[in-house]
């Protein structure tokens, strides 16, 4: 089912749903299963899984010279969703990035994800490899979100990258596209994200997820900023709570995003890692229920493979 449909058979009850990694390569299934396990009581609609692009590792040989080689770490996104909906009877919403594919290579995969029964797509740029210092596109792949999307619309409509096609079938994918509250960290201003936003809505988008944060201000400002210039999509927050100290920098650092005042100075004050999970666990709670009440339409948590403290936030707010 689609996203949006889940949305609407709620009638404006708020859904729980979370995001996980595939499996490293040469690691099991059973490690995503073991972190789905204990959420699934909650009933989440949908389960997305990320996918990452391709890095690469150096291999020296016995001459003393390099060899660059391209790795893909978590390779299975698409194999993942396949065994999340098989066993748990859910939808899977895999990540679709422009990096490391082909615009050949990514309309490939979306016709095997059609196959496979999936009916949503989260549709997002992703991230410039560890060893690049800002993103750079795969040679004939897309070099932004708005072209990737607009090639999942193109399909929609019956319209594939070879015109010699006739009658070919269109796909039916819910697609969303990312949000940012604080504006994505290579946008000069807020206002020039916010255009981007816009375009990627009017383009053909039909749901919104957010990057993490942790002012709920902050997402009720970028909802009511879209209301007012006709966005009307829903808007889907993303969360996740702090659980340990070293967060209070990594998380601006990878994120871009502001961690409150009263929220740092908590965990500060915190006498062990244990009295800080404790600390992030409550405030996310707290937020969780704010947010229910300004009408968010899904709770999305960002479990990166730890259900534990995702699993105490929902018992308390759901």
């Amino acid at each position: 089912m689609k996203i949006v449909d889940h949305i609407s058979n709620a009638k404006g009850k708020p859904l729980f749903s979370f995001e996980l990694l595939p499996p490293i390569k040469g690691q099991s299934i059973k490690g995503i299963f073991d972190a789905i396990d204990p959420l699934m009581e909650f009933n989440p609609p949908f389960i997305d899984v990320t996918y990452l692009r391709e890095d690469y590792i150096y291999k020296q040989h016995a001459n003393g010279l390099l060899e660059k080689i391209a790795y893909r770490k978590r390779p299975s996104t698409v194999a993942t969703c396949a065994a999340i909906m098989n066993k748990y009877n859910v939808d899977a919403v895999p990540h679709l990035i422009c990096g490391g594919f082909t615009k050949d290579e990514t309309e490939n995969a979306l016709i095997d994800l059609q196959f496979l029964g999936i009916d949503n797509v989260l549709v997002l740029r992703g991230d410039a490899r560890k060893s690049d210092n800002s993103f750079i596109p795969t040679p004939d792949g897309h070099a932004y979100a708005s072209e990737l999307l607009q090639h999942v619309v193109d399909m929609n409509n019956g319209r594939y990258l070879h015109d010699y096609m006739e009658d070919a079938a269109k796909t039916d994918f819910c697609i969303g596209v990312a949000g940012y509250p604080e504006k994505h960290y290579e946008s000069p201003n807020l206002d020039t994200d916010f255009k981007y936003l816009k375009h990627k809505v009017d383009t053909g988008a039909d749901f919104i997820v957010t990057q993490m944060f942790f002012d709920n201000k902050k997402y009720k400002a970028l909802v009511d900023k879209c209301r007012a210039n006709g966005i009307n999509v829903p808007i889907i927050p993303g969360l996740k709570p702090i659980t340990s100290s070293k967060q209070l920098v990594s998380l601006p650092k990878i994120f871009h995003l502001d961690i409150p005042m009263e929220l740092s100075e908590a965990i500060q004050a915190c006498k062990s890692e244990k009295d800080v999970k404790e600390v992030g666990i409550e405030w996310m709670i707290h937020q969780c229920q704010e947010l229910k009440e300004m009408g968010a339409p899904v709770l999305h948590f960002y479990t990166m493979g730890n259900p534990e403290p995702t699993k105490k936030i929902v018992q308390a707010v759901f």
